[in-house]
């Protein structure tokens, strides 16, 4: 249904959303009924004006974005059922190498694609990047978990 492969689709998506002055985080395509969601953020280092007091994603930065994808899919022939754009919300994926750094002291979850001392799945607080692997204190301790065996990360929200 999409006449751009999906790197190139992300590409097409990531320059669009960054010249409005947003992050594309994540790009998810549904072939069967065309849905393609893009989800946003803020850039990290991101400052709001004097009156905004939260950095988060507003209703407005979604239309705004979604608004603007529309025609840059329509010059670009991008074929599709029906655009999203929304917030990561507050268990946002982590996808990059630089979120890792970013939350660094957060609480996240990491599942990994193959078991490492017995498990897939870790909790704890996130301590940033060593090398090729990311640290999470578990327990207490800290475990080192190879970035090229994560399969999903996310945030874990305070509530």
């Amino acid at each position: 249904m999409f006449v751009a492969r999906h790197l190139d689709l992300q590409f097409i998506v990531r320059r669009a959303v960054e010249h409005l002055g947003f992050e594309l985080v994540d790009l998810e395509v549904s072939g069967r009924s065309g849905l393609l969601r893009v989800f946003i953020d803020r850039p990290q280092g991101f400052s709001p004006p004097a009156p905004l007091q939260a950095s988060a994603i507003a209703l407005d930065d979604c239309v705004l974005v979604s608004n603007h994808l529309t025609r840059v899919l329509e010059v670009e022939l991008v074929d599709y059922g029906r655009l999203e754009v929304s917030s990561p919300g507050l268990d946002r994926p982590l996808k990059a190498r630089g979120d890792f750094e970013r939350f660094s002291g957060a609480r996240a979850t990491v599942t990994l694609r193959l078991p490492l001392n017995g498990r897939k799945r870790f909790s704890g607080t996130l301590m940033g990047l060593d090398g090729q692997a990311v640290v999470l204190v578990v327990d207490g301790s800290p475990v080192q978990l190879p970035l090229m065996d994560i399969d999903k990360a996310r945030l874990v929200p305070d509530i």
